[in-house]
């Protein structure tokens, strides 16, 4: 995923320091990993209640959820030292990190949940593009207008995401009865998203990259990048800096990794008490994992920037195909764990009428509020089948 970003004045020293708040959420999120490394094992074992499953689960989703914050928050200080594409590069690894690391954590947790990679990618998509993308064009509206997009690069988005979501998630169902690929199929469609990924992540940073900045007409293309700041400027690379910010970077990865174990052992424990659908893990990974970006997403429609985003949406979507399902098929073939990625008839149609609705609601003209209407509808209308299917 790549998203041009505000960088700072040519030639700016970057400044080393950290803010109290970056150290406090270090503090906290080491002491949580902290106590249930020693307590953890009686809190939530045999024993467990629900009174003490709701307080673990609280504290542990929190405490993931600011780190998740600040690791992008990191990532983001990183992007602007490096500029692209390296610093787009480590923020879309670090985000797919942490999904990977929620996803594998469940897949290879006591329960059983061969479906919960398959889920949490249903459910990025479901997210991010209709709840996400609802609002951003409905707060992009009310804040400015109707707004203008560059077209050729967005449709180059909704492509990607009909080819890597229709063979990741619609073709399995077609394969087999229960969904899955054989062991020969899971490494073929590994190596093809893998290498499609890889080749559009290539173009869009270098020969296609004007195809994703904000559209400035009446001007030279270059200077009206140049006057909003979206092209990348080159800043003092402070060894300090760099070397503080990626130390803080693994800081805050690391107590999403110890904690990811937990997290899935409480939330399988929730699930089977509530008789909730387990489509719902999935759905708990996504929240986790887009929520820092998806308040960005916001931020920029309503800063009128829409197409950051959308590269932060179609983005995020993009990412979490061609790099989690390559990631969570190589774990089921190494683990010999069962991974089911076929999505059910529902869904089926859900994905299609999402895919149907983002290609009109982006098909080259500006931006409408009526569109974001409908996005949040088909929204709301996955939220009532998830718990009534």
């Amino acid at each position: 995923m790549v998203t041009p970003r505000k960088l700072p004045p040519p030639g700016a020293a970057l400044q080393p320091s950290v803010p109290p708040s970056t150290w406090l959420l270090l503090i906290a999120a080491w002491a949580v990993v902290g106590a249930f490394t020693v307590f953890g094992a009686g809190w939530l074992g045999p024993s467990m209640t629900p009174v003490t499953a709701g307080i673990a689960f609280a504290a542990l989703f929190v405490t993931i959820l600011a780190a998740s914050f600040g690791v992008v928050k990191e990532a983001d200080h990183l992007a602007h030292a490096l500029g692209e594409p390296y610093g787009t590069l480590i923020l879309t690894l670090s985000i797919v990190l942490i999904e990977v690391v929620l996803i594998a954590s469940v897949l290879l947790g006591p329960g059983d949940f061969p479906t919960i990679g398959r889920d949490s990618i249903f459910a990025v998509m479901m997210i991010i593009m209709n709840l996400v993308m609802g609002l951003c064009l409905i707060a992009g509206y009310g804040r400015n207008g109707h707004q203008g997009y560059n077209a050729q690069g967005t449709a180059s988005y909704l492509s990607m995401v009909v080819l890597l979501a229709s063979i990741a998630l619609v073709l399995p169902k077609y394969l087999s009865g229960a969904g899955e690929f054989t062991t020969f199929q899971a490494i073929g469609i590994t190596a093809v998203t893998a290498v499609v990924y890889a080749a559009f992540l290539g173009l869009q940073m270098r020969s296609h990259r004007k195809l994703y900045m904000e559209p400035a007409p009446g001007l030279d293309a270059d200077l009206a990048r140049h006057a909003v700041g979206l092209l990348p400027q080159p800043a003092r690379t402070d060894t300090k800096f760099l070397v503080l910010r990626s130390a803080l970077l693994i800081a805050l990865i690391l107590p999403i990794v110890l904690l990811a174990h937990h997290l899935a052992v409480v939330t399988d424990y929730g699930i089977a008490a509530a008789g909730a659908p387990t489509a719902l893990g999935g759905v708990l990974i996504a929240i986790i994992v887009f929520t820092p970006e998806s308040i960005t997403a916001v931020k920029a429609a309503m800063n009128n920037e829409m197409q950051r985003a959308i590269n932060l949406c179609l983005g995020a979507f993009v990412s979490t195909v061609g790099l989690t399902v390559p990631a969570v098929l190589v774990i089921g073939l190494v683990t010999g764990k069962q991974v089911i990625m076929g999505i059910s008839n529902m869904e089926t149609v859900l994905y299609i009428a999402t895919v149907a609705l983002g290609m009109l609601s982006f098909n080259g003209q500006k931006t409408s509020a009526v569109q974001g209407w409908m996005h949040l509808a088909l929204f709301a209308i996955f939220g009532l089948l998830l718990f009534s299917p």
